[in-house]
């Protein structure tokens, strides 16, 4: 067996782990359940590629980002590594094949969304494959605690019952430690195996502006900090908006969102990358497992609805460890805007009921039918079809979804694919029957080999510039051989995915677990007003990231928005913060004047006491009413 600092050097040419890796893919490697909690750009992948390339057998990833799956398969193919990804959109043959290659052949890593993973083909084909361990990309989202919950997770633990003896390991950027706790019990860990590292980023500094005029402001810091950036906005219309605005005022500027196509989007990503563009302006579509480490800005225009979603996207910026800024743009429209939503993201279950019936009607699906199928799904489209509001509609598939009844994927581009099914003599007679097809059929024997045994992957566009023909020529020349049962044929595909995972049923049959759904309502009021409060409250804001994710004793960090405020009041953090906490326990019994305040502490801190009152006020912590001092509610 290799050892890992050889795979290492080997394929990544590193000559050392980064903290925490040695000890996670050791653990992995004595066969030990692992939970590897590392912050964004801290290197999961490696944790589970290089204990899987260390020894024999099969690495089986289970991810829901398919975009991310496609990304990490090309990266290990371009080092001469075998692995696949099987996918929502997928057809069946093309999986049937590729889960036979790995049965067969020497595949070490199948890339699977949680969806494939628990279907009746991909789990009896897993029975019979040597699978060295199974790694859980994104496992918070198994966890009903999170921010990011997907059913088909649940389903995860079931394939272990087939493969007692083999490990499992979980990994995440983001959990809380009751989600910690839950990712554990759902896998059906055998072993408490929990390696976190801290999610302090020391470099990266934390900044809150008020601003009423954000535009103006996001400008100005574009100025002021030089280097690459990204700027987050809520929606499509507004990424286009501010890249132009950007443009007009000479920073290099461009913008990107799920909608674009697959070409758009990877040539805007590539010139981002390599520094042709400055500045990204997107959605949350744009970061995930993009690995630029010299991005020195990350500007967020409108407060996410959790600080799991708002640390995994400032995290994006300073993975060099050189200095970069986090800032968020903040005025009490973010608050009214993230409210308001939290007012559309439940819809009622009969709204559920109804856009589920709307989708039946839409594929033409029969009562019954449906379950494992994905069909090209438009949401726009969709909606003015059957004339339903779209985001009220978005949040009704969200609940489809959470209750485990259909599965949505983003887009993404899957080439076209062909197969010869007919042997070489009936093709030549079909040929001499078909003289109009002849052509076609001889460029696709000269341009593609192995055709007759395996599917082979084209361009439409290409193809029919070799047969001197429209791409609409081709196509219906493809699509009759196909039904003549020559060839298979599968198209290109861009658009999102709609999977069913069950059949489809009556829609007045539908049925939803309301306690979880009122459960996740619950939680999801919290997330923000936790949201709100690390906008809001005068406190450090690493501090508060670093709490709400269970690290209780985290110092403050001297660089954030606060920390420096209350350095021009010669008040170092942990000082500040011990009278502060004080202060609020007195408060929070009684109101009392600024004498009393003062002189609960001792005698050589009370000068330290009353410049941290001063703050306290200045920054609206405190309000003095009728002489006497009250915490503001």
């Amino acid at each position: 067996m290799q050892q890992p600092i050889e795979v290492l050097r080997q394929y990544w040419g590193h000559e050392q782990f980064r903290p925490q890796q040695e000890h996670i893919i050791q653990s992995v490697l004595e066969g030990r359940d692992t939970l590897a909690l590392l912050p964004t750009g801290g290197g999961k992948s490696i944790c589970f590629q290089v204990p899987a390339l260390c020894q024999e057998g099969i690495c089986i990833v289970i991810s829901p980002l398919i975009a991310l799956m496609k990304d990490q398969v090309q990266n290990l193919q371009k080092k001469g590594i075998s692995a696949l990804a099987i996918y929502a959109g997928m057809a069946y043959r093309d999986i049937d094949r590729l889960l036979d290659n790995c049965v067969h052949g020497d595949v070490k890593f199948l890339y699977l969304s949680p969806e494939r993973l628990v279907s009746d083909l991909a789990r009896e084909r897993i029975k019979r494959m040597k699978v060295s361990f199974f790694a859980v990309d994104e496992a918070h989202c198994i966890s009903q605690w999170g921010y990011d919950f997907r059913p088909p997770y649940l389903e995860i633990a079931k394939i272990r019952e087939y493969f007692p003896q083999v490990p499992i390991i979980a990994l995440t950027a983001t959990a809380t430690q009751e989600v910690v706790q839950d990712i554990q019990a759902k896998l059906a860990f055998r072993d408490q195996q929990v390696f976190q590292s801290s999610f302090a980023r020391s470099n990266l500094a934390y900044i809150v502006r008020p601003s009423e005029a954000k535009e103006e402001q996001l400008v100005a810091i574009l100025q002021k900090v030089p280097g690459s950036g990204v700027v987050y906005v809520r929606n499509r219309r507004r990424t286009k908006e501010i890249a132009q605005l950007l443009q007009k005022k000479r920073i290099s500027a461009d913008f990107y969102h799920a909608g674009l196509t697959p070409d758009e989007r990877s040539a805007k990503q590539d010139a981002w990358v390599s520094g042709r563009t400055r500045v990204m302006v997107s959605t949350n579509a744009f970061g995930m497992g993009i690995d630029k480490p010299d991005v020195r800005t990350v500007v967020h225009l409108e407060l996410p609805d959790s600080l799991e979603a708002y640390f995994q996207e400032a995290g994006r910026g300073g993975r060099d460890g050189l200095k970069s800024y986090a800032v968020l743009l903040y005025n009490q429209n973010d608050r009214r805007s993230l409210e308001y939503q939290y007012a559309q993201a439940f819809p009622s279950l009969d709204e559920a009921r109804q856009v589920y019936r709307a989708l039946g009607s839409n594929f033409q699906l029969a009562l019954g039918g449906g379950q494992g199928e994905s069909y090209d799904f438009d949401i726009s489209i969709f909606c003015q079809k059957f004339q339903l509001e779209p985001v009220r509609t978005f949040n009704c598939l969200k609940l489809l979804e959470q209750e485990g009844w259909i599965s949505l994927s983003e887009a993404v581009f899957t080439p076209s694919t062909l197969l010869i099914k007919v042997d070489k003599e009936r093709l030549y007679d079909y040929q001499i029957k078909n003289r109009e097809l002849d052509k076609v059929l001889k460029i696709i024997l000269r341009s593609y080999q192995g055709v007759f045994s395996s599917y082979v992957t084209f361009s439409e566009r290409k193809l029919a510039e070799y047969c001197k023909i429209s791409s609409e020529q081709l196509q219906r020349a493809l699509v009759r051989m196909q039904e003549d049962h020559i060839i298979e044929y599968n198209p290109q595909k861009d658009k999102p995915q709609l999977s069913y995972l069950r059949e489809r049923v009556d829609a007045a049959y539908l049925t939803f677990d309301t306690q979880l759904y009122n459960f996740r309502k619950t939680r999801h009021a919290e997330r923000i007003q936790k949201a709100i409060a690390y906008a809001e409250e005068k406190i450090c804001r690493s501090q508060q990231l670093l709490h709400y994710f269970g690290e209780k004793d985290a110092p403050a960090c001297g660089v954030c928005d606060v920390c420096l405020e209350r350095k021009k009041q010669n008040l170092d953090g942990e000082t500040f913060e011990r009278i502060r906490q004080k202060v609020q326990r007195l408060l929070e019994q009684e109101a009392l004047p600024v004498k009393a305040v003062v002189d609960s502490f001792a005698p050589k801190t009370q000068q330290q006491v009353l410049e941290t009152l001063t703050f306290m006020q200045n920054e609206g912590m405190l309000i003095e009413k009728n002489g006497k001092l009250q915490l503001k509610t």
